[in-house]
């Protein structure tokens, strides 16, 4: 099913999360897309690097197509570009999105990505979402055509304070164009395990009733690392404890069940 990682904060591990889960998918025999809707490109970077080719599809094109009067029936599958690991495939970002933005609206094609999004689940086996840290077109698009959501949690009052607000878009998305749409769960990124604020933080989380996963990603130098190599930690250091952190919690995750 495809799952959304959604925050309106920005800098709280979108990509990172995204590109990770989406590489242990991959790693465990699944084909796997990552579509990156966010026109900064983190998650692009983070899969292509230096791979990438000039003139390669984008995500861009495909939302381009979406507003062209063609009668030629392209398929989502033609603005797919492979990464350097096996099973694993990217719809890239594009600059262009900003400018798309306000033709879209106008034109009203909101649920285009939905439409696509159910053709490439004949090809994937699972299809992660990155998105922009606002809520705009791409990010409603993106919350329409899914079936579920997870939310990176940085543990300070900022991130928590727009948590509130996030679930309840993400709810009332649910409550007018998608029924199927699921909170997968909260995750607790950059969690610092012997400072008070952050075990506060999640502990009033859980008693609230929130879906706060487990386990919680601690920081570490080895992410930045894993960023500046072009590599997903499970290829970079599949040793290390944020890896297997990050593997179980994708193997916790409903797409898994």
């Amino acid at each position: 099913m495809p799952i959304v990682v959604f925050n309106q904060k920005g800098g709280v591990g979108k990509s990172t999360i995204t590109c990770n889960l989406a590489a242990i998918s991959a790693s465990q025999g699944l084909r796997t897309l990552v579509i990156d809707l966010d026109s900064q490109g983190n998650s692009t970077s983070y899969l292509q690097g230096s791979s990438a080719k000039a003139g390669q599809p984008t995500v861009a094109n495909f939302f381009e197509h979406a507003l062209s009067y063609s009668f030629k029936n392209i398929p989502p599958t033609d603005f797919v570009v492979s990464s350097p690991f096996e099973k694993l495939d990217l719809m890239s970002s594009s600059p262009g999105l900003n400018e798309l933005q306000v033709k879209l609206e106008s034109r009203q094609k909101i649920y285009k990505l939905r439409e696509a999004l159910k053709q490439l689940g004949e090809t994937y086996n699972r299809i992660y979402i990155d998105t922009p840290p606002a809520l705009n077109f791409f990010t409603r698009a993106a919350l329409i055509g899914a079936a579920g959501c997870l939310i990176p949690f940085d543990c300070d009052s900022f991130s928590r304070q727009a948590l509130y607000s996030l679930l309840e878009n993400v709810q009332e998305i649910r409550a007018d164009h998608n029924p199927e749409l699921q909170v997968e769960g909260i995750v607790v990124n950059q969690f610092q395990a012997r400072a008070n604020l952050p075990q506060r933080m999640v502990a009033e989380l859980i008693a609230e009733g929130l879906p706060v996963l487990q386990p919680y990603l601690s920081s570490s130098v080895r992410i930045r690392e894993s960023h500046e190599q072009s590599l997903p930690m499970i290829y970079f250091d599949p040793d290390h404890r944020i890896t297997l952190a990050l593997v179980a919690l994708h193997d916790g995750l409903r797409t898994n069940k």
